[in-house]
Order: C-alpha cells, then sequence, then structure tokens
C-alpha cells in the first residue's frame, strides 16, 4: 500500500492548514472583541453628554484609544485576507464554522443583554450611554457576522447549526425568565392590594414593566431564530439536545418547583398559620407564575418531540421520568424526616409541621409526573427493552442513589457512634439521625426498584430472539436523520454502526424499512452503506 499526502491548493500539507486557521481564527475573534469592547467605551463617552471625552479617566480613553486604533484595523485587515480566500476547502473548515458560531453567539449575548438592561433601567429615569453604545456596537458585530453566515458563496458548511440553536434557547430562557417575573409582579401585587398591605416603594409596575422588557426581548430573539430562521427544523445533534434539555427538562423543573410552592403555600394556609398571612403569601405569586408558564413551555416542547426520532422520545420520557422521581424522593425523605422529629417534638410545632409540609408538596407533585412519564403498570416495549438509553439511565439512577445511600448509612453511623461514645447534650439520638435516614429510605427504596427493573429488562433480553449478527460493523453514510436508519440496521444486522454524514445536499429520502430490505442477506465484517441522491441505498460490503 502507498501512503499518498494530500495537500491543499495553496501546496500545505493536511495538518498546516488545520493549524493554521485555528491561529488565524483565534487571532480575528480576539482582535474583533477587543476593537468591539474599544470602540463601545469610545462610543459610549460621545453618548453621555454630560461628561467631557476625557472626563478624568484618561486611562479609560486611552484604553478604548488603543483597542480601537491598533486592534480595529489589524480585525478589518485579517479578516479581508480571510474572505478574499474563502473556498470551498475553507469553507468546509470546523475552525470557520466554529468561529462564526462563537462570535454570532457572544455579539447576540452581549447587544441584547446590554439593549434590554439599558431599556429597562430607563424605566427608573435612569440613563445608561454606556449600556446603550455596548449595545449598538455589538450589534453591528452581530449583524456582521449574520451576513457572514447566510452569505451564498461563503458561508460555512460545517456546524451551520450550533448558532441557531444556541440563540434560540438563550432567548427561550430570556423570555421565560421575563414572562415568571412580570406575571409574578402581578399577582403579588393582585394578593397585596387584596391583603390591603401595599408597601411604600417602588411602584409595582415599574418590576412589571422592567420584565416585561426582558420577555419581549427574548421572544423577539426566540422568534427571529426558531420560527424565521426555521432552528425548529433542525435535526440531530446539539439540536436534539437543547430540545430535550431546554424545552422539556428546564421547563419540567420550572413547573415542578412552581407547582410545589404553590401547593406548600396552599397547605400552609389550611393548616399551618403560624406566620403572618402576608408572609405565607410571599411565594404564591412566584409559584403561579412559574407553573403557568412551565407548563406552557413545556407542553409546546413535548409536542415537537412527538414529531423527532424514537431517540429523542425516548430521552424526553426518561429526562421527565428522572425529574419526577428525584422530586418525589427528595419529598420522601423530608416526610421521613419530620415524621421522626414528631416523636420527639410536638407535631404543632411550626418547623416540624413546616418540614412534613414541604416534604408532602414535593411528594404530591414529583410521584404523578413520575408515574405518567415512567408507567410502571404497563409492558415496555421491546424496542425500548434494549435501548441504550434505557439501561444507562437504569444504571445511573440505581448507582447515583446506591452511592447516596452509602453516604447516608456511613452519616448515621457516625452519629451513632458519636451518641454512644461523647458526653454531648442537646439532641436525641433520633434527632441526629433523622435527616440522613430519611434520605436513606428514599434512596434504598430508588435504588431497588430501579435495580429489579434493571435485571427484569436483563431476563426479557436474554428470551427475546436476538437478531442474526450476519456483518459486524456497517458504516452508514447519509444525510438524512440517522436515528432511524440506524435502528433498522441494527434490527436486521445486529452490527455496530459509524455514521460519516455527507455534505453534499444528496437529500436522501429512504426509509428504514428501505434500508432493512437492502441489508438482507448481506454477510461481511464491514459493510459500506450510502443513501441518496433520493431514495438510492448502495450496500458495498468491504475487503477484511
Amino acid at each position: 500500500m502507498v501512503a499518498v499526502r494530500r495537500s491543499s491548493p495553496h501546496g500545505e500539507g493536511t495538518a498546516q492548514p488545520t493549524a493554521r486557521r485555528v491561529i488565524v481564527f483565534i487571532l480575528l475573534f480576539a482582535l474583533v472583541v477587543i476593537a468591539a469592547i474599544g470602540l463601545s467605551g469610545l462610543l459610549g463617552r460621545l453618548l453621555d453628554s454630560g461628561n467631557e471625552l476625557v472626563s478624568g479617566d484618561v486611562t479609560g480613553l486611552a484604553r478604548s484609544l488603543a483597542f480601537t486604533l491598533i486592534a480595529g484595523p489589524f480585525a478589518a485587515v485579517l479578516w479581508w485576507v480571510l474572505w478574499r480566500r474563502m473556498d470551498s476547502t475553507e469553507r468546509s473548515s470546523i475552525a470557520w464554522g466554529l468561529y462564526l458560531a462563537a462570535m454570532y453567539t457572544v455579539s447576540l449575548v452581549t447587544f441584547s443583554v446590554s439593549l434590554l438592561t439599558a431599556a429597562a433601567v430607563l424605566v427608573r429615569d435612569d440613563w445608561q450611554p454606556r449600556l446603550i453604545a455596548t449595545g449598538v456596537v455589538w450589534a453591528g458585530v452581530w449583524v456582521w457576522h449574520l451576513w457572514m453566515s447566510r452569505h451564498p458563496q461563503k458561508s460555512p458548511t460545517q456546524l451551520r447549526s450550533v448558532a441557531p440553536v444556541l440563540a434560540t434557547v438563550f432567548g427561550l430562557v430570556i423570555a421565560v425568565g421575563g414572562a415568571v417575573a412580570a406575571l409574578s409582579s402581578l399577582l403579588d401585587a393582585a394578593l397585596d392590594a387584596l391583603a390591603s398591605s401595599l408597601t411604600l416603594g417602588e411602584p409595582w409596575w415599574t418590576l412589571t414593566f422592567q420584565a416585561l422588557i426582558w420577555c419581549g426581548g427574548g421572544s423577539l430573539i426566540w422568534w427571529w431564530h426558531w420560527i424565521r430562521g426555521a432552528a425548529r427544523d433542525i435535526r440531530g445533534g446539539l439540536a436534539e439536545l437543547a430540545l430535550v434539555a431546554v424545552g422539556v427538562a428546564g421547563a419540567a423543573v420550572l413547573t415542578l418547583v412552581g407547582s410545589g410552592t404553590v401547593l406548600f403555600v396552599l397547605l400552609r394556609l389550611a393548616v399551618d398559620r403560624t406566620d403572618p398571612i402576608n408572609d405565607l403569601l410571599d411565594l404564591l405569586g412566584f409559584g403561579l407564575s412559574a407553573a403557568t408558564i412551565g407548563a406552557l413551555v413545556w407542553r409546546y416542547h413535548r409536542t415537537l418531540v412527538r414529531r423527532r426520532s424514537e431517540a429523542t422520545k425516548l430521552a424526553s420520557k426518561l429526562v421527565t421520568s428522572g425529574l419526577g422521581l428525584v422530586a418525589a424522593a427528595s419529598g420522601l425523605g423530608v416526610v421521613v424526616n419530620a415524621i421522626l422529629a414528631a416523636t420527639i417534638a410536638p407535631l404543632a410545632g411550626s418547623d416540624t409541621r413546616t418540614l412534613l409540609l414541604g416534604g408532602i408538596s414535593a411528594l404530591v407533585v414529583g410521584g404523578p409526573v413520575w408515574w405518567a412519564a415512567w408507567r410502571p403498570a404497563l409492558p415496555v416495549e421491546p424496542a425500548e427493552v434494549r435501548s441504550t438509553g434505557r439501561r444507562v439511565y437504569l444504571i445511573l439512577v440505581f448507582g447515583v442513589s446506591a452511592v447516596v445511600a452509602i453516604v447516608t448509612l456511613l452519616v448515621i453511623g457516625y452519629r451513632l457512634f458519636e451518641f454512644a461514645l461523647a458526653d454531648v447534650t442537646g439532641g436525641s439520638l433520633v434527632d441526629r439521625v433523622r435527616a440522613p435516614l430519611g434520605l436513606l429510605v428514599a434512596t434504598g427504596l430508588a435504588a431497588g426498584y430501579h435495580f429489579a427493573v434493571w435485571r427484569r429488562d436483563r431476563s426479557t433480553l436474554g428470551e427475546a430472539p436476538q437478531p442474526a449478527r450476519t456483518i459486524a460493523r456497517v458504516i452508514l453514510v447519509t444525510d438524512a436523520e440517522p436515528q432511524p436508519l440506524i435502528q433498522s440496521i441494527h434490527e436486521v444486522t445486529g452490527a455496530s454502526v459509524s455514521v460519516l454524514r455527507r455534505s453534499d445536499a444528496a437529500g436522501s429520502s429512504v426509509s428504514a424499512d428501505q434500508l432493512g430490505q437492502a441489508l438482507q442477506g448481506v454477510t461481511g465484517k464491514r459493510v459500506l452503506v450510502v443513501t441518496g441522491p433520493g431514495d438510492r441505498v448502495e450496500v458495498i460490503p468491504l475487503q477484511e
């Protein structure tokens, strides 16, 4: 075999252009950031008309001038050189796609946070020219990189989805946070009015308007990327991770926290009024707003998950189940703690009763979520039993629960020996061990149940017929969503699969059934499968 050394169009070896790209794009990133900081400082001084240009800060002015007049021209020259030599090889480099994604995200976050903060403080008649200057300059940087990312001949062909996905997540987080704060402010004002206890200070609408500004800005960012930029149509990789981690898991956490807070407040109003009514109602507005907004966001993204791959559906189910399990187990541990505390103190004690109500709230909120997501009473589909995600989830839950149980056992043992050996007064043995004992009960039940489910799944896999392993490894080359194709390959051949993504936009439309039929009867240690254009499938057995 003769090794062939590949070279770039400029006569460089394979490693040299990669190192060059990494260095020059890191340098360009740093120069653009430094120039933007310097220009923001200068523009902020010009907008601050009440002060002189120097205003006693010679050091700051010198720094801004140096950043602008030195880093700016260098950044412009370096960008112009890179832009002129941007051919197909440069476009397909990871460095170019990573630079645009990083700078796009940084500029978007910087200008939006600066302008939204300036608008929010302006509600209180607080003019912040430096924030506005920062927002304007970085908005220009963002527009510049947005233009480059959409250029028909020079936009990157790698990592194109990173910036839209990150921007969508950023906009969603800001919008949800602003919506929760605005609704909480309104509800708190309404509750204060009902209780006739309006406090002196800033008007109630100040915080509401500020929160609405953040909500509106975040919603605009989310809409620009998710709807107008079609980020909702991106599949695979980071897009699926963001959908599950933020749209499902993040919204579920917000909903659970809000619902638990509302239930806790209502229970305290019903059976524990040791604190003033105003103190009890402090968290009700936040709880209602968090539960409402979180439930809306959660439902929207759960609807999107139903149209995604089976792996994404399973990940959403497991994440929801895990969050419900954490809430329910935490609540159970707190309930056990409170019951043990009641054996050494009257149940009417405010601390013990409040602790008990907090545990009940977490258990009542988390238990149904876990039951609805995990569905322990229903049979499990064979494909789900065979999935790697389910096995990892079971092992993870069992492992974490077992580790926590062992740690709590050590704490309980330490408390027992401390009580027996030391001449310490103040606090009974039950009072010393009730907190770790409650945690031990919860984690022990979780570990035991999930270990039993894991063993049951293993026995089911042992009894179920396994696909004949006619092929050891499949190398799949496609530009379609790979997960259904991977599942089909595994079911037909039992082979492990490596995926290579096509960059020529072949437009593969091969279904999982078509791919399974194409692999029928094929044997070999390694097989290359190429899909596209259209519904074309090419199966090539490779030599040993």
